[in-house]
């Protein structure tokens, strides 16, 4: 049996990527006045089910997360680094020096960041400033 890694800082808890992902999709959701009934049934998902994902009570596919973006009117992309966002500021609060790779670099790449383009309003980009705002 795979035993999980014992967390570097017991009294520091980093959250789930799933809790992660409900906050944002929640954030969302409630931003825009939707409820539940509506996202599930676009997203072609129970309430009760998104509503657990919304909690991060469930570990959502890869296909329910995108099912729920489409009808939130985002992406699985959004999501992501908006995920990513969230965390690695956090990261920046852990004792010891604790690193989280950021995966946005662009340095050398023709390719613009997420951090020069402003983000539309009502996106999971602005899920996360109010979610660390919040917290």
């Amino acid at each position: 049996m795979t035993q999980i890694a014992p967390r570097p800082h017991p009294g520091v808890r980093t959250p789930l990527l799933r809790e992660v992902y409900g906050r944002l999709l929640r954030g969302l959701r409630t931003r825009q006045g939707r409820t539940l009934a509506e996202v599930a049934a676009r997203a072609g998902i129970s309430v009760a089910y998104l509503s657990e994902v919304e909690r991060g009570l469930k570990e959502p596919s890869s296909e329910v997360l995108e099912a729920v973006c489409v009808a939130l009117g985002s992406s699985i992309t959004g999501l992501v680094g908006a995920a990513h966002r969230e965390l690695r500021d956090l990261a920046g609060d852990v004792p010891n020096g604790r690193r989280v790779l950021d995966l946005t670099s662009r340095a050398g790449s023709s390719i613009a960041s997420p951090a020069e383009a402003p983000a539309p309003t009502g996106t999971l980009a602005d899920t996360t400033r109010s979610v660390l705002l919040a917290a």
